[in-house]
């Protein structure tokens, strides 16, 4: 197979050095290091416990390499290979060693949704001091401190940067351009003891907001002296058709004016009596017929936000226009649904009304508090927040639709000691959630709304599981709450394999490391996917997005763009 490969890539494999792999989408940079890495298990070199560690940002990512993998190496040379998450990876250490950073014996994961609730009236500039503090003090230990923790700890302690080092000689770093400072300087600790291997995109580079910088590549090169090897031109995932040189000629502005077989831009305009979303609809239609004859296909429809997302959510989620109803996966973040799991979880697992009651304030507060995310909370939902907080502890609270809100948790508390639940989790969990809906206090109406989005419930997932196994072995749901927690992390380190089967709705940005049978990518009329057309330094994010975007396609990708103000990079 070998012989068939570029003279670049029998450079790769048998180069013994840190080493620095670059290629565009479907280049073939994760294939070839999994043949690298089977080469390295049969050649011997690793000692008994040993094992060759590839790490990659995203869960969904992971578990494509994993099933690579198992195409590519032995069953019995697998068990050297471990695929994992660079987060994933960092809590192995910390679980363990936290403790000689911070001296407490123990360490409580802090979960992105309850991250959010706590930061939700803390200033931006002083979130990163927060999260410090709420380590070194607390002990709860947030997400974002993972790999610079990591890096102290290493840098700190040789004894124990030898002894990971020593477990894994060889590291693959897939996705490199993305890497952090944080994430960089960890990597630069385990480069002292363990041979690096780099894969990287410099123009898949979309997260400057997190942090990536465009010097990383160069700086990889610089520090460990690393061979060089470039797969540039080369293009396994779409063979055959112009899409990848579709996403190269975006970066160079070639393809205005040009006509290519498997990319297409269209046009909308407003149509009358339709919805706006209308023509991105009807394209996914005319994708499902085209893939009519292909066995578990995948489509991808790509939008500049999540406001849009969940606009057009909503739109497919309906018949109308003369279109049918198109089930679909969304891609949320995590925290409206999880803080909303909180709330329907006091419900799920009952007990006393008054009880009940106190246990669904305290969730309802998080979720006020915590549901946008990174996104500043406006002050009037911290107020209301921080209201309901006070009528906890003294019973006491002020306003009309504030006293809504109490009247009703208490109403649906009462009402829930009349329920005879059936023992199924999924059953029972969209009844209590019926409940929510149908309130007239609009902060529990958002609960529903968000819980909407909550893919923890589907037959096989680690919450369905705890859940069905409270209910056999006490007859009931306590411990839900505690349930529902224990789900979303384990959700969050988990590499399962995701179905990309079917329809799946998501932002560009999510789209990084998937691929599907065809991309429908969505410039919205008011959300656009150029942001700011006259700030040179978005506009090219931006570009690196779409193009990002449009390479995720594996037979076709359809570009839609207001037929008025069309997306300048088209």
């Amino acid at each position: 197979m070998t012989a068939a490969w570029s003279d670049q890539k029998r450079g790769f494999l048998a180069c013994a050095e840190h080493a620095l792999a670059l290629g565009g989408p479907g280049a073939g940079k994760t294939h070839v290091a999994l043949v690298k890495a089977g080469d390295e298990i049969r050649s011997g070199v690793l000692k008994p416990g040993q094992k060759i560690l590839f790490l990659s940002f995203a869960r969904p990512t992971v578990a494509r390499i994993l099933e690579k993998a198992s195409e590519l190496i032995s069953r019995e040379d697998l068990q050297w290979l471990e695929v994992s998450t660079y987060h994933a990876f960092a809590w192995s250490v910390l679980k363990s060693h936290a403790y000689l950073l911070n001296g407490k014996s123990g360490v409580q994961l802090l979960p992105p949704p309850e991250a959010a609730a706590h930061l939700a009236d803390i200033g931006k500039d002083s979130h990163d001091a927060e999260k410090q503090r709420l380590f070194e003090q607390e002990g709860r230990l947030h997400f974002d401190l993972f790999a610079r923790l990591v890096g102290e700890l290493f840098r700190r302690s040789g004894r124990l940067a030898r002894i990971f080092s020593d477990s894994y000689p060889v590291i693959i770093l897939d996705e490199f351009q993305d890497t952090n400072s944080d994430e960089w300087s960890l990597i630069q600790q385990l480069g002292q003891r363990s041979r690096l291997i780099a894969l990287a995109d410099p123009d898949q580079r979309i997260y400057e907001f997190r942090g990536a910088d465009p010097r990383r590549v160069g700086e990889f090169l610089d520090v460990f002296r690393a061979s060089h090897f470039d797969f540039a031109g080369e293009n396994h995932r779409s063979g055959g058709t112009d899409i990848t040189t579709y996403g190269n000629d975006l970066l160079t502005g070639a393809n205005k004016g040009r006509t290519y077989q498997q990319v297409k831009v269209s046009r909308y305009g407003f149509m009358f009596g339709k919805s706006l979303h209308f023509s991105t609809k009807a394209a996914v239609c005319t994708a499902l017929a085209r893939l009519r004859n292909v066995p578990d296909k995948s489509i991808a429809i790509l939008v500049p936000s999540k406001r849009l997302m969940l606009e057009l959510s909503d739109y497919l989620s309906s018949a109308g226009d003369g279109l049918p109803e198109l089930h679909h996966d969304v891609a949320m973040d995590a925290e409206p649904p999880a803080l909303a799991a909180g709330v329907i979880a006091t419900l799920l697992e009952g007990g006393p009304a008054g009880e009940v009651a106190s246990r669904m304030l305290a969730a309802l507060h998080s979720h006020i508090r915590g549901r946008r995310g990174a996104k500043p909370t406006p002050q009037t939902e911290l107020d209301l927040a921080g209201a309901l907080s006070g009528f906890i502890t003294t019973g006491k609270i002020a306003g009309s639709k504030r006293k809504l809100i109490v009247s009703e948790v208490h109403r649906i508390s009462n009402e829930r000691q009349l329920l005879t639940l059936t023992g199924d989790p999924a059953a029972d969990w969209l009844h209590l959630r019926g409940l929510l809906a149908l309130s007239p206090a609009t902060a529990l109406k958002q609960v529903a709304m968000d819980a909407r989005y909550l893919r923890l419930l589907h037959r096989g997932s680690v919450l369905r599981a705890n859940l069905g196994g409270l209910w056999r072995t006490q007859g009931g749901y306590r411990g839900a709450e505690d349930a529902v927690r224990s789900a979303l992390l384990q959700e969050h380190f988990a590499a399962a394999q995701k179905d990309w089967r079917g329809i799946h709705l998501m932002t560009i940005h999510k789209s990084k490391g998937k691929e599907f049978d065809e991309v429908i990518i969505y410039d919205g009329m008011f959300q656009r996917i150029a942001r700011k057309p006259d700030d040179a330094k978005a506009c090219a994010q931006d570009l690196l997005a779409l193009r990002v975007g449009v390479t995720r396609a594996i037979r076709r990708a359809t570009i839609l763009t207001p037929k008025s103000e069309p997306c300048p990079f088209l």
